[in-house]
């Protein structure tokens, strides 16, 4: 170590930085073998500074920040050497990544059934018990037919959740906030102008509205102009891909990680660090209900991790109506893509296709859910199919443990065929854990896809 430290200090007599004058500060993300020690040498010599680590106990991954172009930097004879020396693996900007969003025109007549039924303990509404999506996918049928309703925990890596709604408030765990690096994950925090998480005004006369391009709900008309657009777009977002994972396995506790902002955007790095967060707190399924253009390193590497320790891994496969690769879905060994489809078994025509993104798909059109301030709202786009199959395989852990990625993808294989471009077909709950408990093994390995 004294040697490496000795040839680091000749280095910084040579690196050559040249750092600019703005007083922004670029954020990148770093992978070493060597630790915290060698991030902090590669800073001293190319003037950054370490922020922190995004893996917990794991110690090879951290934010850092430079006013400089720290890749350029390392780019040359010299800076490759020290990054060598240095066991860094890989230095990769940060970067702000979309939740995808659809437009939704219509709203479905299931948001006015709003009669209470008692759903495994807590009160919800017919509409959203009763809806389509949960029919289509033979919901009743697999928890009546073997007995499940959830177990373990499933992690939702999202805009967070409405932590005091009724709904779901039994099934929460306390979660983190990765946008604000605190404990919790409360929506509510990026709308401070309804802070008391009171979105309705108790009308009598109350309609629903459309509040954002994303989602229909029942607000009040003037909580609907605070949210329309601008930084709010994607509010409640987090609130609705929770309620899906909690339709389909309602007994699982939920694990909020909030990445995103309610502007609908989120940093890489509080994405990586959110993957190590919840396998170290002991998630069974993360659900992503996000994607991004191009592959990252540190993803990657998280996503490995996880599928290492047992973790079942589903993703949006994006609302860009492509085959090209979006990524977390297209490390497609290592993750189920889900497409989207209609009510009535064809693909929506703004979901991805192909089989680099999409393992199956789920219902993903006017899906009724949990929103803010105890109500519930209507939604289409490939975020809202993940979460139905994160919760059904959240299911396969109830009815048979010792579930990984490649035992929960060979079960969901087991879908409703419908075209070639939604690979293996149209999710069928009943069907996959059918074929999880009948299996000869309760782990199967080796390449899957």
């Amino acid at each position: 170590m004294k040697r490496n430290l000795g040839i680091v200090v000749i280095l910084v007599a040579l690196f050559a930085l040249g750092t600019p004058s703005a007083s922004a500060q670029n954020r990148y993300i770093v992978r070493t073998t060597g630790g915290l020690g060698s991030v902090l040498r590669l800073c001293l010599s190319a003037s950054c500074q370490v922020q922190g680590s995004l893996d917990g106990n794991v110690g090879q991954t951290y934010l850092v920040t430079s006013s400089g172009n720290l890749i350029q930097n390392l780019l040359g004879f010299v800076g490759n050497l020290l990054a060598q020396l240095l066991g860094i693996q890989s230095v990769e900007a940060d970067r702000l990544l979309p939740l995808p969003q659809k437009p939704i025109n219509t709203i479905p007549s299931g948001l006015y059934d709003t009669a209470p039924v008692n759903y495994y303990g807590t009160v919800v509404t017919h509409g959203y018990a009763a809806q389509p999506a949960a029919q289509i996918i033979r919901l009743t049928d697999a928890q009546n037919g073997f007995n499940v309703a959830g177990s373990g925990i499933v992690a939702v890596i999202d805009t967070g959740v409405d932590v005091n709604h009724p709904v779901l408030s039994p099934v929460l765990l306390q979660g983190y906030d990765f946008t604000r690096n605190q404990p919790g994950a409360s929506e509510w925090l990026d709308v401070p102008q309804l802070q008391n998480g009171n979105l309705s005004d108790g009308s009598e006369n109350e309609q629903p509205v459309v509040v954002q391009q994303s989602s229909a709900a029942i607000l009040d008309q003037s909580s609907a102009a605070i949210l329309d657009g601008g930084p709010y777009t994607a509010f409640g977002h987090g609130t609705m891909t929770t309620g899906l994972v909690h339709l389909v396995a309602p007994k699982a506790q939920i694990l909020p990680l909030k990445a995103f902002a309610a502007n609908g955007t989120g940093n890489l790095s509080n994405i990586v660090a959110a993957l190590y967060y919840a396998v170290q707190h002991h998630a069974n399924v993360v659900n992503m209900s996000f994607d991004v253009s191009s592959p990252s390193a540190a993803l990657s590497q998280a996503i490995s991790y996880a599928n290492q320790a047992g973790v079942v891994l589903v993703a949006a496969a994006g609302n860009e109506s492509t085959s090209a690769p979006v990524y977390p879905a297209a490390l497609n060994s290592s993750v189920m893509g889900i497409a989207s489809t209609t009510d009535y078994d064809t693909r929506s025509t703004f979901s991805n296709y192909g089989n680099t993104d999409v393992w199956i798909a789920a219902p993903g059109e006017y899906v009724i859910s949990t929103f803010p301030g105890g109500t519930y709202a209507a939604s289409s786009g490939t975020s809202f199919s993940s979460p139905l199959v994160a919760g059904s395989a959240d299911l396969l852990l109830s009815a048979k443990p010792s579930l990984n990625q490649a035992s929960a993808a060979s079960a969901f294989s087991h879908a409703i065929r419908l075209t070639p471009d939604l690979h293996n077909g149209r999710l069928d709950v009943y069907q996959a854990i059918s074929a999880w408990v009948n299996s000869s093994s309760g782990s199967q390995n080796g390449n899957w896809w």
